[in-house]
């Protein structure tokens, strides 16, 4: 913004009307500054994504990235052709890639995966919690992923006398039509699905995250006694999601007990993204969790 530009903003706000060659100027200015930043993090990215830092690596004044400059649409068409790169199986994933410092033993695998990670607000607090376990976000936007990627890096470096956030990764990957290339039979623990898309029309119902044909895949790659967390703000997903887990047989719900205490429960009720935006505007949040059963022999 010029220095004329800046002071009849002030003293007149009615000045800048979109459309105006001063409301141009200023666009034009907010569009370079967020693709020069963009710019600037992925040079970072590429060249720190891989590295296991250590204490001398620590910096106290390192700063996290800036979610203003990461901006993209709430939702992605998951039918759509992204250009995704994905491993032919699982055998073929470099989970070293994602995590540099802690798979040195290459039978510890990903156990904990939030679907549709958004910010990645879950993973940030599931790191801590769960400090042996190695736990994967899925997002398949691409500012947003890059935007969780930079944060993760920055957490790393700046704890990295403690070794912390080491054990969380994010990918760009699409979960509705990926998820058996990246994870073996029965390779998951627990399963997230923070405030989805609710596709509101009934055309577009198809295109929800949790379906029955979904449901048999979330199945095949969660072990017997792995649970499946969804929360959302939208009744009617609630509902949707709930009768598709009801419906299948390899799950069953969890108590009102378990769905309340369970820390996991606890975690996404109150540290994702959407989640806090929702308490902020005294919103409704509902939460259902299911078990994977253990599966029949005739199936």
């Amino acid at each position: 913004m010029t220095e004329s530009t800046e002071k009849s903003t002030e003293e007149s706000p009615a000045v800048s009307v979109p459309g105006t060659p001063a409301d141009d100027e200023t666009s034009k200015e907010i569009i370079y500054k967020r693709k020069a930043y963009r710019l600037e993090q992925e040079a970072k990215r590429k060249m720190l994504k891989t590295v296991k830092f250590e204490e001398k690596d620590k910096d106290d004044e390192i700063k996290l990235p800036k979610k203003k400059y990461y901006r993209q649409r709430a939702h992605s068409n998951p039918f759509s052709d992204h250009q995704l790169e994905y491993p032919k199986s699982p055998k073929d994933m470099n989970w070293d890639v994602l995590f540099p410092a802690i798979l040195d033993d290459p039978t510890k695998k990903v156990t904990i995966a939030d679907i549709g990670c958004g910010f990645g607000g879950l993973l940030m607090s599931l790191s801590p919690a769960f400090p042996d376990k190695c736990i994967l976000g899925m997002e398949i936007r691409v500012q947003v992923t890059q935007f969780v990627e930079d944060k993760i890096i920055a957490l790393r470096k700046k704890h990295a006398d403690e070794n912390a956030y080491n054990n969380i990764a994010v990918l760009r990957g699409n979960a509705m039509k990926f998820l058996p290339n990246f994870f073996e039979k029965g390779q998951l623990e627990k399963i997230f699905f923070c405030f989805p898309d609710p596709h509101f029309k009934s055309k577009k119902h198809k295109a929800r995250i949790v379906t029955t044909t979904l449901c048999s895949e979330y199945a095949y790659v969660l072990k017997p006694g792995g649970i499946i967390y969804t929360i959302t703000d939208v009744k009617d997903l609630h509902e949707w999601m709930v009768k598709h887990l009801d419906e299948h047989p390899l799950f069953e719900r969890m108590s009102e007990d378990f769905e309340k205490n369970d820390t996991c429960a606890k975690i996404m009720y109150t540290d994702t993204e959407e989640g806090k935006k929702v308490a902020r505007n005294e919103g409704d949040k509902f939460v259902a969790c299911f078990k994977r059963l253990e599966t029949p022999a005739e199936i």
